[in-house]
């Protein structure tokens, strides 16, 4: 601790000369508290997230909707999550932590609540925005408490913690989705009927004990900047979403449109943000990316989602389709990997904090490119269990190694001032990076399969599946070369929080 370094005796959090506070009893207590209860409510948003990829084939049926009515339940919720996530850098600094957490379980009750009772297919898509609107609040606050009230020294060993949210949640979300269909007999409906009374556990614990730890900032909301920023990440992730849709089947409207719509406004959001800044009142404040490390770290966060998120949306199809296994099987081949990757997350962030990033991120980027190399030509018509598992531990391996240590090293070269911004960018951008890697390896696989002579999975034999998912797990092979290279360049941060290295507020 340094000499003058001064603790806050709101937050328990960092003094403005950027020593570590010296915190009594009671407020580590609070402090363990809020990122206790923060990280189990997360961790249940995002394991939601990816449950619907296994249960759309059933809703599909139940429902009596067509399959391209379906993906809306994913791409709705994407694009919802576009929306509101850049809405919290301004809100975490507007609200209190309590006001956030509360708003956040609220939302994705009511939303829950909706799904599990929903008549017909309408209702079950309101009741997913819902849902993702709640999603959106939860992961921000959690990173942006967790940097106001953990040390430097410290953020390592937490963050290992944060990296089981990030990594396992979405990845063991088909898993376990898989798993309960089988129990309650593919009856959709059980999915949200068993995530609402643990969301309704976690609002009420949260009302009664989470604390606040942030500082309220009267910032003005700039209107222009939401509707700029809802019509650009949303018009982006939809233009993502409709290229596996326009491979498949085709769409009314081409997915370049949205697209340049969405990067257009997103441009102009940019500029908007840039004009704002001058006098530190940017809605979603880009000077996050001034910092070095924080931008590569951003970087290859988004290659790592993108691979995450192509690997869980294709490797079901393969395996209910090429090898025909049925979905308790699915759930238990995929759940070694996550699985591994939440368990070495803390020795990881532990890690981090002794030896820093670059002897963690350069192999882990290796095993993970591996991983992807072993997925674009081991897999068969006839492949053993065993080689699927193996891949897919190796994924969850090198993720492991590259979650935890991009998070601190980013996250950790922002002074506090940006801590809510640079969360929201994050959280963002691995939205984007999410949607992205599902649309990439969705048009791939559908590329390779109609080279093999079809483009529906649902009547494609076994050999047209594998040619499709060859085609897709290459070109990400290829991606994750891109990772390697930049891990080099990734470094511990030199910058303390509340000390100089980036312009601060005038």
């Amino acid at each position: 601790m340094t000499d003058n370094a001064i603790r806050d005796p709101q937050t328990g959090g960092f003094d403005a000369a950027g020593g570590e506070p010296e915190l009594d009893d009671a407020t580590r207590r609070r402090n363990r508290t809020a990122l206790v209860l923060l990280l189990a409510a997360t961790f249940t948003v995002f394991l939601n997230e990816t449950t619907m990829s296994v249960a759309i084939p059933t809703i599909i049926d139940d429902l009596d909707i067509t399959a391209a009515a379906g993906q809306w339940l994913t791409t709705a919720f994407a694009l919802t999550l576009a929306v509101v996530i850049p809405v919290t850098g301004w809100l975490l600094q507007r609200l209190s932590t309590r006001q956030v957490f509360i708003a956040a379980l609220v939302l994705f009750s009511a939303g829950t609540l909706i799904a599990a009772t929903a008549p017909v297919f309408g209702v079950l898509l309101v009741g997913r925005v819902v849902q993702a609107s709640g999603t959106a609040l939860m992961m921000p606050l959690m990173m942006t408490t967790m940097l106001t009230i953990v040390p430097m020294s410290q953020r390592g060993r937490i963050m290992g913690r944060v990296s089981i949210v990030m990594s396992v949640a979405p990845a063991v979300g088909p898993a376990i989705s898989g798993v309960l269909l089988e129990a309650f007999h593919h009856q959709w409906r059980g999915l949200f009927w068993v995530m609402l009374p643990i969301a309704l556990v976690m609002l009420v614990i949260g009302v009664l004990r989470v604390p606040n730890v942030s500082e309220l900032k009267r910032i003005p909301l700039d209107v222009l900047s939401v509707i700029l920023s809802a019509i650009g990440f949303a018009g982006f992730v939809y233009g993502l979403s409709s290229l596996g849709e326009a491979a498949e089947s085709g769409t009314m409207v081409p997915p370049w449109v949205p697209l340049v719509v969405g990067l257009v406004f997103l441009a102009l959001f940019a500029l908007r943000q840039f004009a704002l800044q001058r006098r530190d009142a940017a809605f979603l404040d880009l000077r996050a990316f001034n910092a070095r490390p924080f931008t590569l770290a951003v970087i290859m966060l988004a290659i790592g989602m993108l691979a995450l998120f192509g690997m869980v949306i294709l490797l079901p199809i393969y395996l209910q389709n090429a090898l025909d296994l049925p979905t308790t099987t699915i759930g238990l081949m995929l759940l070694p990997g996550p699985l591994l990757s939440g368990l070495l997350g803390p020795l990881v962030g532990r890690l981090y904090d002794r030896v820093g990033p670059l002897p963690l991120v350069v192999p882990g980027s290796i095993v993970l490119s591996i991983s992807f190399w072993l997925f674009a030509f081991g897999l068969g018509v006839a492949t053993p269990i065993w080689v699927v598992v193996l891949a897919n531990v190796l994924l969850g391996l090198g993720l492991a190694f590259l979650f935890t240590p991009l998070f601190s090293s980013g996250l950790g070269s922002l002074p506090p001032h940006l801590y809510s911004h640079g969360s929201a960018l994050v959280s963002t951008l691995q939205q984007v990076a999410g949607a992205a890697g599902t649309a990439i390896f969705v048009a791939l696989l559908s590329i390779g399969m109609a080279a093999a002579g079809e483009t529906d999975v649902t009547v494609a034999s076994p050999e047209q599946i594998v040619a499709g998912v060859h085609q897709a797990f290459i070109v990400g092979a290829f991606i994750t070369l891109a990772l390697i290279a930049v891990s080099f360049f990734v470094r511990k941060p030199a910058v303390q929080p509340g000390m100089e290295g980036m312009p601060a507020p005038h």
